[in-house]
């Protein structure tokens, strides 16, 4: 039992929980913002990530760090945006075919350097015990940046099966036929109640819902009878996210049963938006690997019993990068310098951040799944550019051809009007800002003519 208690003034209002409170992260993949039933699909099932929104908070304006996986989690881990580590994409910068692409890109780092103090090794700092299970991809083994039990995390991006065997070196092969979800769920529920006496920080992303598309047959049965909704419609697919779902159910009934929940923050969140030819994140444009809304807004949940009010709201932009903070504050650490990110603790009480903008900087090339009409390219998901929010207004900047992009996402969240010949002021404001931010972070920008490029 805590017996000692934390109090923390944020804007008149006092947080009160138990010394140094738990903290669970659950980290889906290329789950979509609107891939969840509280989040307005009518197909796919998820009453157990549901639970923690209906008992905490929902942020209705949340973002990944990148618009795919490994950046993603390099922009979390560091508490910094992508400029800073280095880490802009999954794998080559120079996706797709040489002649489409007009520039040389920026050459990615494949693997975080250890130079970073990952928020794993913070908060063990702190006396916090760690654990990682499942999609680490930031190096070959996470007990090097943090992490005091690894659960399957390595540089893969998928696993080679989510049925065992996984032949996975950082997981031991269950019963044949045993699906990751329901193992990764098992071995961190075994981990939480081995070291309940403890504070503890539990970093859980999932593999699921990456391809390969692999769920259980009863399932995908259940899906098979159900109609579709709009662009959510495959029963493999759904089935995958219930399976992610009953093993977040496993995780907070461990808690429940632990007499841990009251002292535990449990966030939900994802790295990017969905596989363009899987699912989409309608009535948002785009899809993984695009830099509009659907790639990069995410579903972002969060629980603290006692703290946060059940089923409350919040609408301030707010991002991945905001976690390292948030955690740091929660366990009485003042954070260090260097990171882009703010504490979200003020937001708990349902007070609205200090305005600020947000960024997000992509100097490569991702190539398309197929021509998709969410696309600036022919080509690609994603060409070489850099985005700024500030307020209800969003700017991309491309950088083969220098052409902007301006939305008002608050009258227009699925970013159809390009507003950037009618309100020059604004196009100048925010690109001004964006580039003094390139210039801050020092953000390579790609110049280069690419020699093999054919019109």
């Amino acid at each position: 039992m805590i017996k000692k208690f934390a109090l923390i003034h944020i804007s008149g209002a006092i947080l009160a929980f138990g010394k140094n409170p738990n903290i669970v992260l659950i980290y889906a993949d290329d789950l979509g913002y609107t891939d969840l039933s509280c989040q307005g699909s009518k197909y796919y099932e998820t009453p157990n990530i549901d639970r923690i929104g209906r008992e905490g908070m929902t942020f209705t304006n949340a973002y990944a760090g990148a618009a795919n996986c490994a950046p993603s989690r390099a922009c979390m881990m560091t508490g910094k945006y992508t400029p800073r580590h280095g880490v802009f994409t999954v794998s080559n910068s120079d996706r797709g075919k040489a002649k489409n692409r007009k520039l040389i890109p920026i050459t990615n780092k494949r693997i975080l350097d250890g130079k970073f103090v990952t928020v794993a090794e913070a908060l063990k700092s702190r006396g916090y015990r760690t654990c990682v299970a499942g999609k680490w991809h930031l190096s070959e083994d996470p007990a090097k940046d943090g992490f005091d039990t690894n659960f399957g995390g390595t540089t893969w991006g998928h696993p080679k099966s989510y049925f065992s065997p996984y032949n996975n070196p950082y997981l031991k092969d269950g019963p044949k036929g045993e699906h990751l979800p329901e193992r990764l769920s098992r071995d961190v529920s075994n981990w939480i109640t081995e070291n309940s006496k403890s504070p503890f920080f539990v970093y859980l992303p999932f593999y699921s819902v990456h391809t390969p598309i692999q769920a259980p047959k009863n399932l995908t049965a259940k899906y098979e009878k159900k109609s579709p909704d709009g662009s959510h419609k495959n029963p493999k697919y759904a089935a995958m996210i219930d399976a992610m779902d009953q093993a977040v159910g496993h995780i907070l009934k461990t808690l429940d049963e632990q007499n841990l929940a009251k002292n535990t923050l449990v966030i939900f969140t994802s790295d990017n938006g969905p596989h363009g030819s899987i699912s989409r994140a309608e009535p948002l444009r785009g899809v993984k690997g695009m830099y509009y809304e659907g790639g990069i807004r995410e579903p972002f949940l969060v629980r603290f019993p006692g703290v946060i009010e059940a089923g409350s709201k919040n609408n301030s932009p707010i991002s991945q990068i905001d976690l390292y903070p948030t955690f740091l504050d929660l366990a009485g650490q003042i954070s260090p310098a260097g990171l882009d990110g703010v504490s979200l603790l003020p937001t708990f009480t349902k007070k609205d951040l200090k305005p600020r903008s947000l960024f997000w900087h992509f100097p490569g090339y991702l190539q398309s799944y197929k021509a998709d009409p969410d696309s600036a390219s022919k080509f690609f998901r994603t060409t070489p550019c850099s985005v700024i929010r500030k307020g209800d207004w969003k700017l991309i900047q491309y950088f083969e051809d220098e052409v902007i992009e301006l939305y008002n996402l608050k009258m227009d969240a699925s970013e159809k009007t390009n507003l950037v010949l009618r309100n020059e002021e604004k196009k100048r404001e925010l690109l001004r800002e964006l580039q003094d931010w390139q210039k801050s972070t020092k953000a390579p920008i790609p110049t280069v003519k690419n020699p093999a490029y054919r019109e």
